[in-house]
């Protein structure tokens, strides 16, 4: 639909929040960008210029509304679901790689000269990595003041910016205010940074919270995380490994639809704000265009009523790649449950423990360096599984087996199949979460082989490229029957 400037300006007219973050409008007569869904008045279409990213609309010139806040959209859905180097590169930039080993290390990562990466992503995206990065600075430092007590100097380092210079003259260029300023406009319920950062973090359409903590409160591994309250109104909490230090995440059931999660994030360092947003967001599928999957299954004997009773379903990713890969070998062949205890058993034997626990918080799940060469006597599993973990946490300690945000997904399934004791299941479960991969299809999964021979005439083809939320509706529907059953 919004291939075309003009279809684009026809969404602006209907205030449509499906393409909030999808696209930005610079409105030329007012010196702002807004979200597509903005509720001030609709600019003459000779007056509107369309950028794909809020970096783009920064670069050219415009401020953000503060009506609308369009820095603190959804990212678009593109960028999750495309495989290409671009897209990989916005996952990483979201994660703060430029602002940790900077342009010249993005590039290294995804195999490119910098100038190349550069050029590739002014083509796509109308911005470079630094612009991109400097988009993402603004926004955390717009969240930071707003909700922390930190001296405006500290925001500044805790955003990722090199000087106090360089976030005055940001702040100013995107809010046309200054930090001081932009502080007072928004404050809500200031807390001490200690204490939590309390983010409010988007999506768009419809969101199935319910099935989403369900299916996380399954396979909660004591220590690292925890599911509490009753249904409706639950709290998920976990541990992060984060390059500044533990970090500790904590959401909330939303008890209606507000178009955005409740969050707080407890940080060793500030300057891991971007990678734990981002974190959380992949694990809770945040970023995700249920518009487009509920077109795609519409007319879908087997997946349409199944989707119409979970409206906004999403399929969850991780917090940690490297955590769910080897929570993904220690599943195999056995129940969820018996998947959990191992979890626990191997986190409680090598998992790294807090200074200062929290509530059943006690542990960071074990990186690879502490599993390759571990014994895992203590864990209770058979000697095949053992050698799986060990083999994988070798491979992913050397970078044989590469799953950041932006590692090629084909590549590292791959990589994955060749590590000894992990199967193709396996594999293809770790691509679909690790990765966020949204059109997989594990092979040879017992619910999905019943469901496709239920159906009889039913074409996993079709349901291409939104395979791995085919799969979740599929789970839930059989797991929905068992609680019936029973």
């Amino acid at each position: 639909m919004t291939q075309t400037d003009e279809a684009r300006y026809q969404a602006v007219c209907g205030r449509d929040g499906r393409f909030d973050g999808e696209f930005f409008l610079g409105v030329r007569t007012t010196g702002v960008y807004c979200r597509p869904s903005c509720p001030a008045t609709t600019p003459k279409r000779e007056n509107v210029g369309f950028y794909p990213t809020a970096a783009a609309a920064q670069a050219a010139g415009f401020r953000a509304c503060k009506r609308c806040r369009p820095d603190a959209v959804p990212g678009s859905a593109a960028w999750q679901a495309r495989a290409d180097v671009v897209a990989r590169a916005m996952r990483l930039i979201g994660d703060g790689t430029v602002d940790r080993e900077g342009v010249v290390g993005l590039a290294a990562r995804l195999g490119y000269s910098p100038r190349q990466l550069q050029r590739q992503l002014v083509a796509e995206v109308g911005a470079g990595p630094l612009a991109l990065a400097r988009a993402q600075r603004a926004h955390s430092a717009r969240v930071l003041l707003q909700t922390t007590t930190l001296r405006v100097t500290d925001v500044a380092f805790a955003a990722g910016f090199a000087s106090v210079r360089q976030f005055n003259d940001t702040i100013r260029a995107v809010y046309a205010l200054t930090p001081t300023a932009l502080r007072d406009t928004g404050r809500r319920a200031l807390t001490a940074a200690a204490s939590g950062i309390p983010l409010r973090l988007a999506y768009r359409g419809r969101y199935a919270a319910g099935p989403v903590l369900s299916f996380l409160a399954a396979r909660a591994i004591p220590g690292v995380e925890e599911v509490t309250g009753e249904e409706g109104r639950r709290t998920y909490r976990r541990t992060l490994a984060l390059p500044g230090g533990p970090a500790l995440v904590t959401v909330l059931e939303p008890r209606k639809e507000t178009g955005w999660l409740d969050c707080t994030v407890s940080l060793t360092d500030l300057r891991d704000l971007s990678s734990a947003t981002q974190r959380v967001r992949r694990l809770f599928d945040l970023d995700a265009d249920p518009y487009a999957v509920a077109e795609s299954f519409a007319d879908d004997p087997l997946l349409g009523p199944r989707l119409s009773e979970v409206p906004g379903l999403r399929s969850p990713g991780a917090a940690d790649p490297d955590e769910l890969a080897f929570r993904a070998v220690l599943g195999q062949q056995v129940s969820v449950t018996a998947a959990r205890t191992l979890g626990a058993r191997l986190v409680a034997a090598y998992g790294t423990p807090l200074a200062v626990p929290s509530g059943t918080l006690t542990h960071l799940f074990p990186a690879p360096s502490a599993l390759a060469g571990a014994s895992m006597d203590a864990v209770g599993m058979p000697a095949s599984r053992r050698e799986a973990v060990r083999a994988l946490a070798a491979a992913l300690e050397s970078g044989e087996v590469a799953l950041d945000p932006g590692a090629d997904r084909t590549e590292a399934e791959k990589s994955l199949l060749a590590v000894r004791g992990v199967g193709a299941w396996t594999a293809a479960y770790i691509r679909m979460r690790a990765l966020g991969d949204p059109d997989v299809l594990p092979p040879g999964d017992v619910v999905l082989r019943r469901a496709l021979a239920a159906a009889g005439a039913a074409d996993p083809a079709r349901w291409a490229p939104w395979r791995s939320y085919a799969t979740h509706l599929l789970w839930r529907s059989a797991a929905a029957n068992r609680r019936k059953a029973s």
